[in-house]
């Protein structure tokens, strides 16, 4: 999804203090996501409601993780880019403590008001406003498709610095080697890029920060159903090495 500006929700793992406070070059960069996520929050949140329903290779993926998280003899996962939270409490059913992050405040109090017990914040994957090692597992489902290759570097960082040693990096992504701009999305004007990358492109940007690769996958766009795809679908699972 997405991933501004703090607004903590409030737990025993909630906002902090990001390493680096995003910067006003940062705000106006991710300006046109935020606005336009804000703009098709609802209808957004209605129409994914029961996408994983129909996604059994999602499900499986995300439990895979979930279980490899709870071997760590943790369960604080953060999901970043998280929307309206569908993600955060499918995690939370699995029996991990998830917190939520997005960009867009709109898809943030969405979330708050459909998953009332689970903690839910609004700031951006490039200055994570948590202190260092504060989660066992991290998601990103499809959030890092809006950042650019020159920002990407500080998200991951960013990811690398909030990470346990030893804990899991969890990421989905659609595949290619383009950039599709996209200007109306279900009715509604909006201003988004879709950065489309290989699982080597991913990797490549992942690796400066200690990450190193668990397993790769791809599969071919689910093309019938209730929600149909065009591009070929990725998901890398990446550990931080034990200190």
């Amino acid at each position: 999804m997405t991933d501004g500006s703090n607004d903590s929700a409030g737990d025993g793992h909630g906002a902090g203090t990001a390493q680096t406070p995003p910067t006003d070059d940062t705000r106006t960069r991710e300006a046109p996501t935020r606005d336009s996520y804000d703009a098709i929050a609802q209808t957004y949140t209605e129409w994914v409601a029961d996408e994983l329903t129909a996604k059994p290779h999602d499900r499986a993926v995300l439990g895979a993780f979930s279980e490899l998280v709870l071997g760590t003899g943790s369960t604080e996962v953060l999901d970043i880019g998280c929307g309206p939270g569908r993600i955060t409490s499918f995690l939370a059913a699995l029996g991990l403590t998830p917190r939520g992050l997005d960009l867009s405040p709109a898809m943030i109090e969405l979330a708050r008001g459909l998953y009332p017990t689970l903690g839910f914040d609004v700031g951006t994957m490039t200055a994570l406003p948590y202190a260092d090692d504060s989660y066992a597992g991290l998601v990103a489902w499809y959030s890092t498709i809006h950042v650019p290759d020159d920002a990407l570097a500080l998200a991951f960082a960013e990811a690398a610095r909030v990470l346990r040693p030893g804990g899991w990096f969890q990421l989905a992504f659609q595949l290619g080697g383009r950039i599709d701009h996209v200007s109306d999305l279900a009715g509604f004007p909006v201003d988004l890029d879709f950065h489309r990358r290989s699982l080597d492109q991913v990797l490549a940007a992942l690796e400066p920060h200690g990450f190193t690769p668990a397993t790769r996958f791809e599969r071919e766009p689910d093309r019938i159903g209730r929600y149909p795809e065009t591009t070929r679908q990725g998901c890398l699972l990446v550990r931080k090495p034990d200190q």
